[in-house]
Order: C-alpha cells, then structure tokens, then sequence
C-alpha cells in the first residue's frame, strides 16, 4: 500500500476515482476515455498546487518518507564500481555511516554519507541513520585517503542527528564532530555536500563542510528538528508546525539566508516517486559542480571554503556607552 500524509489525501481520492472507472471500462467493455482524461487533468492540477506550495512542516515530512531513496541506492543509481570501505581504525564499523571510492560520470570519487533502514531490523543495525563517534572518524578517514589520491570528496547527508546516548558522548561525539569541520575546511580536494533528506544539527555537520552545500528541495537543514525545538520553547509537540515555520529550514528558506550554495530541483511529489529520475538529477548537478571546482587551484579552493563558512551570520557589537565626568563642584569662598 502506496504511504501518503494528510495533505495528500485529495489526490489518494482522485487517484481512486480513476482507478475506479478503468475497472468499471475494463468490465464493462466501456469508452470512459474521456472521464478518465479529464480526472487525470484534474489530478495534474492538484498536484502542482498540493506540491507547489508545501509549508516546511509539510516538507519535513516529506524529507522523511519510509520510500525516499537513501544514500546506498544513491550510489547504486549514479555510481559504477563502488568499494565500500570500513572502521575507523580506532574501534569498530558505524553501519550509520558508508564511503568508499566509486566512479562518477567516468571520474573517481570518494562518496561517504548516512544511511537508515527501511525496515526495523535495518533500523536498528543502521541505528536509524544516527552516527556515532567512529563513524564520523571513518569518514573522516575516508576523506584523508580521497585526500591522499587526489579524488574529490562527495558527502550524502540524511541523519535525524549524531547519536545522543552516553556511550557515544563518552566515546568523544563532540570532539569527532569537532575535528571533522576543522579537517573539512582545509581539505586539500574539492568537497561537495548534499542534504538529501534530513540534516539536523552537528550530526549533519559532521560531513557537511565543503565548497558547494547542495539541497534537494524536499529536504531540511537545520540546528534543531521541529519536535524538539516545540518541545524546548512550548513543552509540547503540539506546536511542531509552527516551529518548522520558525527555523526556516527549508531548501528556500536556507537559499535566501546565503546558508547554501544551491537547490536540486525533485521530481513532482518528492524524490521517493521516482528514484532514478532524481539519481539522474543530482548525478548531472554532482558532474557540473565537480567540473567547476576542479578549474580552481587548491589553495584558492580552501581559501574559499574558509572564507563562506567565515562570514555566515551576523554579529552587531554596540559600543559601550562612555559615562561622562561629573561637572566639578565649586567650593564656597
């Protein structure tokens, strides 16, 4: 059974509508042809002004349906000749987090990005897409080895947020996610980054510093997800909505405040409609990004990079106010 939200259910119902009339013309040896014609119109219509003006909670949803392709079918869909590449080297293999060198429109590449599960089980060995400590230092080992070949660096970012339990703050979740921004900026190769479904927090960051930030545009990127920034200033979920109106997470929104380089545009409905469509789309975007970075030197490279993560924000320092010397005081002849 095909999964939709709420404000999908008119197009469910004109899709059952249409379905209803195929049947009724297949038993029927009927022409309903032209019923059929003008319910597929209406359902066109409806979607282009159902996905057309989305509300960010609404493409929050989206950014998380159980069908969206993740990073695996990514590299299956756009890549040849993938080796996946394991641990951290220190202690163990984080199943949340894959790389390896892969080919690209005939140039070699090092992909690395989060991966969840489509069922319990692959949930849970996946941990939900929620890396821990050595997974973000075998991507960073990763990087290092892209580094040390020359190969350029394409991170998939799709992570609710770093693992949050004790073993993993115990392990260094801080430190790891620390290192990896300060070795990303001074990466000496091209670094592209892709939200292509959730990006939330420093779990996001963690491999999210690079020469082009991409999004997909039903993604979201931001410090915090709806629920838990309604649960900090309401006490509620309730309010979720409206949080994610808030944030201004959105593909958009995060365009217009300069926080990203560019969106990718996904086929109507969301990515998780056509698969290979979209591996089509970001695979073109991947190879004109790559063939510009690549005409740019190294240290111009890194400079850049530095320099646009450097002036994101704005901090206004108001001069102290200086007290003026009281007026003397005349003393009686």
């Amino acid at each position: 059974m095909k999964i939709s939200f709420d404000f999908e259910k008119p197009l469910a119902e004109l899709q059952q509508q249409i379905d209803k009339v195929v049947q009724i013309e297949d038993k029927n040896k009927l022409d309903m042809s032209a019923t059929i014609a003008e319910l597929e119109a209406k359902l066109a219509q409806a979607q282009k002004d159902i996905y057309g003006n989305l509300t960010g909670w609404q493409k929050v949803q989206i950014s998380r349906h159980p069908e969206r392709p993740y990073t695996l079918q990514y590299i299956e869909l756009m890549c040849d000749d993938f080796i996946e590449m394991h641990g951290d080297r220190t202690v163990g293999d984080d199943k949340a987090i894959v790389g390896g060198f892969a080919t690209l429109g005939g140039q070699t590449v090092m992909i690395i990005g989060h991966q969840k599960g489509r069922n319990t089980k692959e949930r849970q060995y996946r941990n939900f897409g929620m890396a821990n400590p050595e997974g973000y230092r075998k991507a960073l080992r990763l990087m290092r080895l892209a580094e040390k070949f020359n190969k350029p660096v394409i991170t998939l970012i799709d992570t609710p947020g770093a693992y949050p339990g004790l073993e993993a703050e115990e392990r260094g979740q801080g430190e790891a996610i620390a290192r990896n921004l300060l070795e990303m900026s001074v990466l000496k190769v091209p670094v592209i980054c892709v939200i292509i479904g959730e990006g939330a927090s420093g779990g996001a960051l963690g491999i999210g510093i690079g020469d082009r930030v991409l999004m997909l545009d039903n993604s979201w990127y931001s410090v915090i997800s709806p629920e838990n920034c309604s649960t900090i200033l309401w006490k509620t979920w309730e309010n979720k909505e409206r949080a994610a109106e808030v944030l201004k997470l959105t593909s958009t929104e995060m365009l217009k405040n300069k926080l990203i380089d560019g969106v990718v545009k996904e086929p109507l409905g969301g990515a998780h409609q056509d698969p290979v469509a979209m591996a089509n789309i970001l695979k073109k975007q991947l190879i004109k990004e790559l063939a510009q970075l690549k005409q740019k030197e190294i240290t111009q490279l890194v400079s850049e990079r530095i320099d646009k993560f450097c002036s994101m924000g704005v901090v206004i320092e108001d001069e102290p106010e200086v007290a003026e010397a009281p007026a003397p005081v005349k003393q009686a002849e």
